[in-house]
């Protein structure tokens, strides 16, 4: 199975590798000031505070063709498509309403573009402070715009990958409607891509929440347009990974990598959107043990 067998899951210990998110790791690393990461977390009052980071709030593609795409993920993956998009979007897909997770479809305006994930952005409680947060400790962050009533800014990582924080409005749904009859994944589970400076696989936890990042490493730097989309990925989580299966055959999918199980004990499979980038569909929880490393986190609920 294409990229689901590919990936050792290595969950760190210490707190200050879990509250860091991925892009800050990889600079500390980078520099070689990895010491600082329990600066980061020391909390000295003279500081600020970091905010809370709760999850993956949206995923952000490059597409080639912005209604084919469109028809893939409404119709394969049985997305509900919304209005709303945080981003220079032509089309957006909730995934589950009460978390606010969505997947943004962004026209690509050059035949040039090689990592076809755009940005992947994480859930926090204020934007603001979170930008203060991370332009203290030295990263440069993009200027925070305001849409839909939300507050959403970009950074990008030593090696050019975009990162965003979204603020949602914090306003209470009170009937949130029920996933589609034909929908395929009820939640983000991780999102990955590809970094060149690293030491192994690594799986990078947001702190407030169970969502987390995957660095994918050891990939070519000639690595073409459809190797880096199986690498460059994200993941929805189900509960059976068999009735996942079926219900993609029952919306058309023409092609399934699985099921199977990972390395990581995981039930899984693969399919591919119209530009080749992977989407991960797994089981909450392992079936086995893993290969190689054993999780030292709770695992995701639906």
């Amino acid at each position: 199975m294409q990229g689901l067998i590919g990936v050792t899951r290595i969950y760190w210990k210490h707190a200050a590798i879990l509250l860091a998110t991925g892009f800050l790791f990889q600079l500390l690393l980078a520099t070689g000031f990895l010491f600082q990461l329990a600066a980061l977390h020391s909390g000295a009052q003279d500081k600020p505070k970091r905010p809370r980071i709760t999850g993956i709030d949206h995923v952000r593609l490059y597409v080639k063709d912005v209604d084919k795409s469109r028809e893939f993920y409404k119709s394969i993956m049985g997305l509900p498509e919304r209005g709303g998009c945080i981003g220079h979007t032509g089309a957006c897909f909730t995934i589950v309403w009460d978390r606010r997770q969505a997947i943004e479809l962004e026209p690509a305006r050059s035949s040039e573009i090689k990592n076809w994930l755009a940005e992947i952005a994480f859930a926090t409680d204020d934007a603001t402070q979170m930008r203060r947060y991370l332009a203290d400790h030295g990263v440069k962050c993009g200027s925070i715009e305001h849409k839909y009533s939300s507050a959403h800014f970009r950074v990008a990582d030593p090696e050019g990958n975009v990162i965003g924080f979204v603020e949602r409005n914090a306003s209470a749904i009170d009937d949130p409607p029920p996933p589609a009859p034909n929908q395929v994944g009820t939640r983000f589970l991780h999102a990955g891509f590809v970094v060149k400076d690293g030491l192994d696989w690594y799986e990078l936890q947001v702190p407030d929440g169970d969502n987390w990042i995957e660095y994918m490493l050891n990939i070519p730097s000639t690595a073409d347009h459809k190797a880096l989309g199986a690498q460059n990925h994200f993941s929805f989580g189900v509960r059976e990974i068999q009735a996942a299966a079926e219900q993609l055959r029952k919306n058309g999918a023409g092609k399934i990598a699985g099921p199977g199980i990972g390395r990581d004990g995981k039930r899984g499979l693969n399919v591919y959107d119209p530009d080749d980038t992977r989407l991960e569909i797994t089981e909450f929880t392992p079936a086995r043990e893993p290969c190689c490393h054993p999780y030292t986190a709770a695992h995701p609920t639906p």
